[in-house]
């Protein structure tokens, strides 16, 4: 069973069709072609599918990104009152 296929590529497989009906007046030619567009795009689909994405470890840095603005952000508040404390 395949899944059912985003409305986008539907609609390229209706205009292709109707494409090589126009074009090809043999039928036997014409049932070949739909064949190979099928083809064509549920091998692209199946083999992105089969891809696997590659672990990210930006999480890691995102992190240390974050502890890092963390700390700033505690020393420009610390300063902040610092500051606010001598002027009164």
């Amino acid at each position: 069973m395949f899944k059912k296929l985003p409305n986008s590529i539907r609609k390229f497989i209706r205009s292709e069709k109707a494409r090589i009906r126009r074009d090809i007046l043999d039928p036997k030619k014409q049932e070949e072609m739909i064949k190979d567009v099928y083809n064509k795009l549920l091998n692209k689909q199946s083999d992105q599918e089969n891809v696997k994405k590659p672990k990210v470890e930006k999480k890691q840095e995102v992190n240390q990104k974050s502890k890092m603005q963390k700390s700033k952000k505690e020393k420009s508040k610390i300063e902040k009152t610092k500051k606010g404390k001598k002027n009164k």
